[in-house]
């Protein structure tokens, strides 16, 4: 059973926030488009039984966000206990606990990982995440590729920060084996005409028709329709993907995702404000199943495209 919004949109995908803490400090971070405080944070129990029953109405995929999954001292017992009901298990991160969580990650049940790397230049990297870490992310990068497939490398590319190192990224990840994913900074409409989006914001079309000259291979992902950059460098072959979010109708008709938040309600879009829905006090108060199952259709119906 597959549920489908009023555009005709499967919801396959569920990206789950576990916490909104973090040990990082970007100054462009969306938050998941959690904007508010919530220290209540969802049990592993809670997640449980919130992926159990959102499998069987047709999630595949589940992905662990943040804040930073890895601050939570029980992330292995919610991967444990959610893998076994979805097909695919991800996790993003800022890689700063990799080195020693990768293994045991991979043995609980995660199946793949996507890493923030904005930078491979310690200052440039130490001015957007507020932390000198770049050497442990690293790290943890070469030791996540042992045990998880892929390994995806998240850069956000921003005017006058990093946006001069997208060609050594790529270079990068073609050297160990990851997967490239570049993205274009978001923000909600209200927020494309103010000063700090005008001074950040980086179109990536250009960069995409330079990929599509260079590729030797070009393949399109199901999720948003997104392209594949197989692109030839003196480490051999790096695959590129790039992320294309803003005033992208391709991209929004596209989107099979369910997002929620880490106090326990479901969101409909990152872009999104006013579209919450609390599930988590319903299954606190003794929801059954059944009752947690409407909750979870009438969100569905509530998805629509951001950009039409």
């Amino acid at each position: 059973m597959v549920l489908y919004d009023r555009f005709g949109r499967p919801a396959t995908n569920l990206r789950i926030s576990i916490t909104q803490d973090c040990n990082y400090r970007c100054f462009f971070c969306h938050r998941e488009g959690q904007h508010f405080n919530a220290r209540l944070e969802m049990t592993p129990a809670e997640i449980e039984r919130l992926v159990r029953i959102a499998s069987r109405l047709g999630i595949r995929k589940v992905k662990l966000t943040g804040g930073e999954p890895t601050v939570r001292d029980d992330l292995l017992e919610i991967v444990e206990r959610i893998k076994p009901y979805v097909l695919d298990l991800s996790m993003t991160t800022n890689g700063s606990r990799l080195k020693e969580l990768a293994k045991p990650l991979a043995k609980a049940g995660l199946d793949r990982v996507n890493v923030s790397l904005h930078s491979l230049k310690p200052d440039v990297y130490k001015r957007i995440t507020g932390v000198d870490m770049l050497e442990t992310v690293l790290e943890g990068i070469e030791e996540a590729v042992k045990y998880l497939s892929p390994v995806k490398l998240n850069m956000t590319v921003m005017k006058g920060v990093n946006d001069g190192e997208i060609w050594d990224m790529v270079d990068f990840a073609a050297k160990t084996g990851t997967v490239l994913q570049l993205i274009e900074l978001e923000a909600p409409r209200e927020m494309t005409e103010t000063g700090f989006f005008r001074k950040y914001f980086y179109p990536l079309k250009p960069v995409e028709r330079e990929l599509e000259k260079r590729a030797v291979e070009t393949r399109e992902r199901r999720m948003h329709r997104r392209k594949k950059y197989f692109v030839p460098t003196d480490y051999g072959i790096a695959e590129v993907e790039v992320v294309r979010a803003m005033h992208n109708t391709v991209f929004c008709a596209n989107c099979t995702r369910l997002r929620v938040t880490s106090n326990g309600m479901f969101k409909t879009c990152l872009l999104r404000k006013n579209d919450l829905i609390d599930f988590a006090t319903a299954m606190r108060n003794g929801a059954s199943d059944g009752e947690l199952v409407e909750i979870f259709k009438k969100v569905v119906l509530m998805r629509e495209p951001y950009w039409k």
